[in-house]
């Protein structure tokens, strides 16, 4: 009797220790992915000053829509040094590369705002958006490797919201300060941020735990670039590249143009276009949580399905506006616009979740660089179909409508030639076993 007291003793002591161990990996989960949206809020806003400055930039330098697209197509050649950068990641490390990428992104702001020759600027933004991109595949591939199997889409989801939150924080104070002061400001002001985010990262981010084994082992080091185009891995790495080409020109697109469209084709005061993107985006970030939900109870795949048709369509109808008989036209932009960006952030929460579980540790940060690539080729694309096809077609809301249907054809690409990853393991779903390098 003595014996079973005992047994039954061990194991509830056993049972209990489990259960704070499970509360303890859970508090550090939160607080990572915490800490993560706070470096991605940091990210967002100093990514949106451009779209939502684009009536103050043009003006600044003199430039019309052809112009301004031009100059964001130039601008978006940053994603080659956001490719080498990501490669940085997986051979130095995440949190390493995500910090000095960080600081990076403060640096290049400041020297953006004090550049009053538009070469200059342009130079200061390709770094910038580099080290953007590159903090963001860090930021995405550390919550991917260090969250359990039920939480990555919610940590994505987290992420997301980070940025959303950032981006609407740029909505609120970019007419306010370029309206009285100039707009250089908020790029001071986002070094700034910078510079206090940094410091908070630096204290509660920690290392890969994954990318620390695969480093140990060699992996890392005796992978390349390429290794994504292998027999192993190719169809996923061209099928996802090709979707993310054109998720991206259409989201590009609708997004890069929303805060000009309102202002100067739709008329709004920069105020009023202000509030209501800032409140179409709050309820459009409803698509996080929600597309968190359901990547857990129905899978990647039909998030993201869903995800881009709401995308495609609530652009589309957006930018083309109302039919002319309609009284409540402001209703038609808002409602059209809270579908937009829903979609956009259901699809960022399925898109990064399907693709940092597609490959495996050694390449991931890689990966993401290619992506960033393909992302500003669609950019470029993007852009310069706009600056050419906006005089010819009839503005450039036309064009921004017709390119936002490429969402389309990535959903159903996705739903045709990619694998579920829903409920697999990181491992499993990467195909990590099978990854297999020369003298590892």
């Amino acid at each position: 009797m003595s014996n079973q007291h005992d047994a039954s003793s061990a194991a509830e002591v056993a049972g209990a220790s489990r259960s704070l161990g499970d509360g303890d990996a859970a508090l550090k989960n939160r607080r990572l992915a915490h800490s993560i949206a706070r470096v991605l809020a940091f990210e967002g806003f100093t990514m949106s000053i451009n779209g939502i400055g684009s009536p103050w930039i043009a003006k600044s330098f003199h430039l019309g829509e052809s112009g301004i697209a031009g100059l964001f197509a130039w601008i978006s050649l940053s994603a080659i040094g956001a490719l080498g950068l990501s490669r940085m990641i997986d051979r130095l490390g995440r949190r390493r590369m995500v910090l000095v990428c960080m600081a990076g992104t403060s640096v290049s702001a400041l020297a953006a705002a004090f550049s009053t020759n538009i070469a200059a600027f342009a130079v200061c933004e390709i770094a910038l958006y580099a080290f953007i991109g590159a903090t963001v595949a860090g930021c995405i591939v550390i919550l991917a490797e260090e969250l359990a199997i039920a939480e990555r889409a919610w940590g994505q989801s987290l992420g997301g919201l980070g940025m959303g939150l950032g981006s609407g924080l740029c909505l609120i104070v970019m007419p306010m300060v370029a309206s009285r002061h100039s707009w250089r400001w908020v790029l001071v002001l986002a070094s700034a941020i910078g510079v206090a985010a940094l410091w908070r990262a630096a204290r509660v981010i920690p290392e890969s735990g994954r990318w620390q084994r695969a480093a140990a082992s060699g992996t890392t080091s005796a992978s390349s670039f390429y290794d994504a185009f292998g027999q192993l891995y190719r169809r996923r790495a061209i099928t996802i590249l090709v979707c993310a080409l054109l998720a991206n020109i259409a989201g590009i697109a609708g997004s890069s143009w929303a805060y000009f469209h309102l202002v100067s084709v739709v008329g709004l005061t920069p105020g009023a276009a202000s509030v209501l993107m800032l409140l179409g985006g709050g309820v459009g970030m409803l698509g996080f949580p929600l597309a968190a939900r359901s990547c857990e109870r129905y899978g990647r795949i039909p998030t993201i399905f869903v995800a881009a048709l709401m995308t495609g369509l609530g652009a589309l109808a957006f930018y083309w506006g109302p039919p002319a008989h309609l009284g409540l036209r402001w209703l038609w932009i808002g409602i059209t616009y809270c579908c937009f960006t829903a979609g956009l952030s259901a699809g960022q929460v399925g898109g990064n979740s399907l693709a940092t579980e597609l490959f495996p540790t050694a390449i991931r940060g890689a990966m993401m660089g290619w992506f960033a690539l393909v992302g500003a080729a669609a950019a470029v694309s993007a852009q310069t179909l706009i600056a050419v096809l906006a005089a010819r077609l009839g503005g450039l809301s036309i064009v921004v409508g017709y390119l936002s249907l490429l969402a389309i054809p990535n959903a159903i690409i996705v739903a045709l030639f990619l694998p579920e990853t829903r409920g697999l393991s990181l491992e499993a779903a990467a195909m990590e076993e099978a990854f297999e390098k020369p003298g590892s």
